[in-house]
């Protein structure tokens, strides 16, 4: 006559008992933050000394504006403020560019890469010319160029 004994069932609990395996888990979490080394990272900061700082401003490099304007025979290039005949372009640019950015003036690699160089194009001038002087600009090894963009005058 196995039955109901006070109410409660006499079958098997499904239930897992987590309560014993949560205290062993604290247990070993305390045990390993205890034994864990402390971080020892070592920074060193050069301050400067007690005093009167001087700032000295770095020279601040500029951007190199070549422009283009005109056709064929009349085509007109223009460093800056400096007209450049077509056969004189690779040395002008690498002269100006220079003189724009001091920082990199004695180093030819830091110039090619940092070197911003802008390139403005008059309406009037075809679109063949313009990727021309685009080109011969990449040919020299100029890698930061960029076309100069001004809002349309109505």
């Amino acid at each position: 006559m196995a039955g109901k004994v006070g109410g409660a069932t006499g079958g098997l609990n499904s239930e897992p008992n987590v309560i014993p395996f949560i205290d062993i888990m604290l247990v070993l979490l305390i045990i390993f933050m205890v034994a864990a080394p402390k971080p020892t990272v070592d920074i060193k900061v050069d301050l400067p000394p007690p005093g009167r700082v001087v700032y000295v401003e770095p020279d601040v490099d500029k951007p190199t504006v070549v422009a283009v304007s005109g056709e064929g025979a009349a085509l007109v290039i223009k460093i800056g403020n400096e007209v450049v005949p077509q056969g004189f372009f690779d040395a002008a640019l690498m002269r100006i560019a220079a003189q724009n950015n001091p920082t990199y003036s004695s180093n030819l690699v830091g110039l090619f890469s940092e070197a911003k160089i802008f390139v403005d194009a008059d309406q009037e001038t075809s679109y063949y010319n313009v990727v021309d002087l685009i080109n011969d600009i990449d040919t020299i090894g100029f890698k930061k160029v960029s076309l100069l963009v001004k809002e349309a005058q109505s």
